[in-house]
């Protein structure tokens, strides 16, 4: 068991500095939905509760984990095209513990992102700050494994040519069906029922629900949570069966 430990953590080390190496893409990533978070905030707020900061922070904050997963997928997918993940296969590391290594890694880029968006929601709107962010961070985690997982799993799946067209219907996914632009609520019954089925609106109202409160824990807090994670089993099972399989062949 320390054996698998020690190779998670050298393989998450060697993932982190690649992402250090190259800190444009991620700083692009988290730019687009902070400057998002600013204008949408600046310039609807006054008309709309749904561009308040207790729902747009927390929203956008779930928003840029699908941009976490495109950055997942590249970088496994990338690694797949060259001669790296080739030469590991010999050292003995199993598939659970390379897709791990990959988590392991981008967990702290998606809980920096997540404190990021929520303290510029504080500063922008001050009466956001209090006690119950904490607890939003801390589903971001939940949220961001999910996403991270899912990212990882398309560049098991896809080359680095293609992973970034699949990755883009995840953003668009998390856009559209999230709820977080336009209240859901209004939407015909059936429209409503698929989004409440799908991880994206789960994943963005169990951090919205943490936030600001629930007032009934079974259903904004318990349902969505077991939802989430649900998907994000699924997603990492798929990732790790795949990746083995791709071993296999290697």
């Amino acid at each position: 068991m320390r054996k698998a430990e020690n190779r998670i953590v050298v393989l998450a080390g060697r993932n982190l500095k690649e992402i250090l190496r190259d800190p444009l893409s991620f700083l692009f990533m988290t730019a687009m939905p902070l400057l998002m978070e600013i204008l949408f905030y600046l310039l609807f707020h006054k008309l709309t509760s749904q561009f308040e900061m207790r729902a747009l922070a927390p929203g956008i904050a779930v928003f840029a984990q699908a941009f976490l997963a495109l950055f997942a997928g590249l970088l496994i997918a990338l690694d797949r095209s060259s001669s790296f993940l080739t030469r590991l296969y010999v050292s003995g590391a199993r598939s659970r513990e390379f897709i791990a290594g990959y988590i392991l890694a981008l967990l702290p880029c998606s809980a920096a992102q997540s404190v990021l968006f929520f303290l510029v929601g504080g500063i922008l709107e001050p009466a956001f700050f209090s006690r119950s962010m904490l607890w939003g961070v801390l589903l971001c985690l939940v949220t961001g494994l999910f996403y991270i997982g899912l990212g990882v799993l398309l560049g098991v799946i896809c080359n680095e040519r293609s992973v970034g067209g699949v990755a883009s219907v995840v953003i668009a996914g998390q856009s559209l069906l999230s709820g977080m632009w336009f209240p859901a609520e209004g939407l015909g019954g059936g429209m409503l029922a698929v989004m409440q089925a799908l991880p994206f609106r789960n994943a963005t109202v169990l951090v919205q629900n943490a936030v600001n409160g629930a007032a009934d824990p079974a259903a904004d807090l318990i349902k969505p949570l077991a939802i989430v994670l649900a998907y994000t089993a699924a997603v990492c099972i798929a990732a790790v069966f795949l990746f083995k399989r791709k071993m296999e062949r290697a």
